[in-house]
């Protein structure tokens, strides 16, 4: 009767072992998902950042038309590999604006001047408020929003020329 007792130890050490080793080969998804996504956007008003182009609010965001909210900045390389792909968004039709995270003015300037501009709007998040508020983790990031300023998708990370249709397809899609 106390024979298997003793080997009780060495099963639980065994089955312990398979957890952590498993949780060690299983990747992690270390994504950051927004708990806006379905919900209003945030209220906010940033000023503008590139001459001759607005700076941005949610009232801009809820005049009927779909459109794509990029949170960008100049000292982020994944968003320069991401510029050729806005740039087909807005050949193909999708209404751009942007938020610029912690970022000057004089280097947003020449990020678009070197990168391509997509943006109609462009509004400088100089403490990362409004980035927070969004439920964003980082930059690139992108949003999709409804006419009425409602968020109906969450792209984490630079768009690249795979994700171009699903992204004309969410905005067509979201009017």
């Amino acid at each position: 009767m106390k024979r298997p007792l003793l080997w009780l130890p060495l099963l639980a050490f065994v089955a312990l072992f398979a957890v952590v080793a498993g949780g060690l080969f299983r990747p992690a998804d270390r994504v950051v998902r927004s708990a806006l996504v379905g919900q209003p956007l945030p209220g906010f008003a940033l000023p503008p950042m590139v001459p001759g182009k607005p700076g941005l609010a949610t009232a801009d965001l809820r005049q009927g038309q779909p459109r794509l909210l990029n949170l960008f900045a100049s000292w982020c390389v994944p968003c320069i590999a991401e510029a050729p792909q806005l740039m087909a968004l807005k050949r193909a039709g999708v209404p751009i604006d942007a938020i610029a995270i912690r970022d000057t003015d004089p280097a947003i300037r020449a990020f678009l001047a070197r990168n391509g501009d997509p943006y109609a709007r462009v509004g400088g998040d100089r403490e990362s408020r409004v980035q927070l508020a969004l439920g964003s983790s980082g930059v690139p990031e992108s949003f999709v929003i409804d006419g009425s300023g409602r968020i109906v998708l969450q792209h984490v990370g630079a768009i690249d020329a795979a994700d171009v249709p699903r992204i004309v397809a969410a905005v067509k899609g979201a009017r």
